[in-house]
C-alpha cells in the first residue's frame, strides 16, 4: 500500500463568538439568516423564537390577560400574583419576540397584545399555546383575578366622577377652559361650508369653526375688534375678516351656506333690516343661528355695554325673520350659567326660503 501524501499546512477555524454557546436553541437562531429564500429556510427564524417565547407557561399566562386588556405592569402582577421583577423579564422577551407592544403613559408602561398584527403562522401557533399550555384551573384563576383588577380600575373611575360631580363643571373648565365644548361641537360642520361670523368681533367664533368649515367670512363694523380678531386668526388662512355694517354686509349674494350671530343683535338699530341682508347672502334652505338674550330689565345694559335693545322675545324674533324670508325652525333656552352674571339667553336657528 503506497503512503498517504503528506498533509498540508495547519489552518485554524475562527469561530465568531456569537456563535459559542453550549445552548442549541440560541445557537440555532443565530446560525440560520433570517432571509433564508436561497435555502429555503424562510420563516424559520421566528416560528423558533415564537416557540421559545411560549416554553414558558407564566408567559403564556400573560400573553392570555394581554390578549383580553391592555394593562400595566403593577395590574398583571395582581393578577397573577408574581414578583414585578419577573413579570418585567417575561415581558422584555414577549415584547423582543413581536408578541407584546407597550406605551408609555407618565410613569407606566401599559401592555397589550397585537394579535391584529400577527402574521398567521403567529397566530395559528397562539390558538394551540392558548389552549395547550396552561392548566384550565390556572386559566380559570386568571381570568376571575383579572376582572377583579379591571373592576378596580372601574370603581377608581368611579368614585372619582361620584366625588366630583358637584364640581366637576368648574374642575373642567379650569382644567381645559369654558369653550372646550365649542371646539367639539363645531366639528360637526359639513367641510364645504361657508359661514358667516356676523358681529364676528375679536374673532372667537371664527377661530374654533375654521378648522371645520371650507370658509369663514368675519364681518364687523369694529376695526378695533377687527385688529384683534386678525392676531387671533393669524394663522386661520380660511377666514376672511371683512369691515363693515351688517345692514350692508360686503359679502355677494348667496355665497354663504350659513350665518351665525352672537350677542350682536342689541346692538343694531334695525334688526329686521339685518335679517333681510343676511338673507340676501345665504343660498337657498341655507341656516342662520341666532345666540342672544330673552327679555330682561337691566337698564344698566344701555351704559355700560352700549345695548340699545333689552332682550328679544320668541315672537318678536319670529315676525321679524319670516318677514325677512327666514323660518323660524328651533328655540331654545339656554339653561343658566351658574357662574354667568347676565341675563338668560337663548338660540334660534332659521332657514332661508
Amino acid at each position: 500500500m503506497s503512503p498517504l501524501p503528506p498533509l498540508g499546512p495547519k489552518v485554524a477555524l475562527k469561530i465568531p463568538q456569537d456563535l459559542l454557546s453550549y445552548y442549541p436553541d440560541k445557537r440555532m437562531i443565530n446560525w440560520i439568516p433570517i432571509s433564508g429564500v436561497e435555502d429555503g429556510m424562510s420563516g424559520v427564524v421566528p416560528m423558533v423564537a415564537w416557540m421559545q417565547s411560549l416554553s414558558d407557561p407564566t408567559r403564556v399566562r400573560l400573553l392570555r390577560l394581554l390578549e383580553k386588556s391592555e394593562l400595566s405592569v403593577a395590574e398583571m402582577c395582581n393578577t397573577l400574583q408574581i414578583p414585578q421583577s419577573t413579570v418585567s423579564r417575561h415581558l422584555k422577551m414577549l415584547s423582543d419576540d413581536g408578541w407584546a407592544t407597550a406605551r408609555r403613559e407618565g410613569a407606566s408602561n401599559w401592555y397589550r397584545m397585537p394579535t391584529s398584527q400577527f402574521p398567521a403562522a403567529q397566530k395559528k401557533l397562539w390558538a394551540v399555546a392558548r389552549g395547550n399550555c396552561i392548566p384550565e384551573s390556572t386559566a380559570e384563576q386568571d381570568d376571575a383575578r383579572l376582572e377583579q383588577v379591571l373592576e378596580s380600575r372601574r370603581s377608581k373611575s368611579q368614585n372619582f366622577f361620584s366625588s366630583a360631580a358637584g364640581k366637576w363643571d368648574r374642575l373642567r373648565g379650569d382644567l381645559f377652559g369654558h369653550r372646550i365644548d365649542a371646539w367639539g361641537i363645531a366639528a360637526g360642520w359639513d367641510s364645504s361650508s361657508v359661514v358667516g361670523d356676523l358681529g364676528c368681533g375679536t374673532g372667537m367664533i371664527s377661530q374654533t369653526l375654521a378648522p371645520w368649515v371650507e370658509q369663514v367670512i368675519a364681518v364687523d363694523a369694529s376695526m378695533a375688534m377687527l385688529n384683534a380678531a386678525r392676531k387671533r386668526l393669524k394663522d386661520n388662512e380660511n377666514v376672511d375678516l371683512r369691515r363693515g355694517e351688517l345692514t350692508e354686509l360686503p359679502i355677494e349674494s348667496r355665497t354663504l351656506s350659513s350665518a351665525i350671530m352672537v350677542l350682536v343683535m342689541p346692538y343694531l338699530a334695525d334688526p329686521p333690516r339685518v335679517f333681510e341682508e343676511v338673507q340676501r347672502t345665504t343660498k337657498p334652505k341655507g341656516r342662520l343661528i341666532v345666540l342672544d338674550m330673552l327679555p330682561h330689565d337691566r337698564e344698566e345694559y344701555r351704559d355700560e355695554l352700549g345695548h340699545s335693545w333689552m332682550g328679544f322675545s320668541k315672537e318678536q324674533m319670529e315676525q321679524w325673520l319670516t318677514a325677512a324670508g327666514w323660518t323660524l325652525e328651533r328655540w331654545v333656552i339656554i339653561p343658566p350659567d351658574t357662574d354667568a352674571k347676565g341675563t338668560q339667553t337663548f338660540v334660534a336657528t332659521a332657514v332661508r326660503r
